[in-house]
């Protein structure tokens, strides 16, 4: 006989709590995803880079319409706060102090992954579009391409398109601002 390992799940006001309490410090790279306490991987400098070329490009191509959240916690449901690597957000005068975005609040959520992608296809994507986040980007740092997920259903994206070296494309809510592969992954990805 196989013994079950029972599994204690938190909410969001739990975890919150473990942070005030100290349980959980503010160096710890953790985030609360389907109620479970996930440890994050460590930064690389790839990952870095990509992070702040798109952060600056976005910057300078969208400007005030929308609000770049990197790295910072989003509110998904009661027992989901993910902390993806870039999102882009509808505006607000708040900076969301008032409470996070949820995924009204969401117009793109990207993670960027060399080591963690199987996590983040299987397990983010899925939370991502359960969450009905219109748009979700991965970006695979080993094959150097992009996958641009939209059409959120409960059990996965319904659509899927994939961008490699010489594509150009654009972020559903702004269809008038277009970007190329080495936009984002830069000359010196080529």
């Amino acid at each position: 006989m196989v013994a079950q390992i029972a599994r204690r799940r938190f909410s969001i006001d739990e975890y919150h709590q473990m942070v005030a309490t100290g349980i959980i410090s503010s160096i710890d790279r953790v985030e609360l995803i389907n109620g479970e306490v996930i440890e994050m991987s460590p930064i690389g400098r790839k990952h870095a880079a990509t992070v702040a070329r798109l952060d600056k490009l976005w910057q300078q191509r969208l400007g005030n319409r929308v609000l770049i959240w990197v790295q910072n916690p989003v509110y998904l449901s009661n027992t989901s706060e993910p902390q993806p690597d870039l999102a882009l957000l509808k505006p607000r005068d708040d900076f969301y102090i008032s409470a996070l975005p949820t995924p009204q609040d969401i117009l793109l959520v990207v993670e960027v992954a060399d080591s963690t992608i199987s996590y983040d296809l299987e397990v983010k994507m899925a939370l991502y579009s359960a969450a009905g986040i219109t748009e979700a980007w991965l970006f695979d740092l080993n094959k150097q391409s992009i996958e641009a997920y939209t059409k959120p259903g409960k059990i996965g994206y319904k659509q899927i398109r994939r961008f490699e070296q010489g594509d150009i494309f654009a972020i559903l809510a702004f269809p008038d601002f277009s970007f190329s592969w080495a936009d984002v992954f830069g000359l010196e990805a080529q």
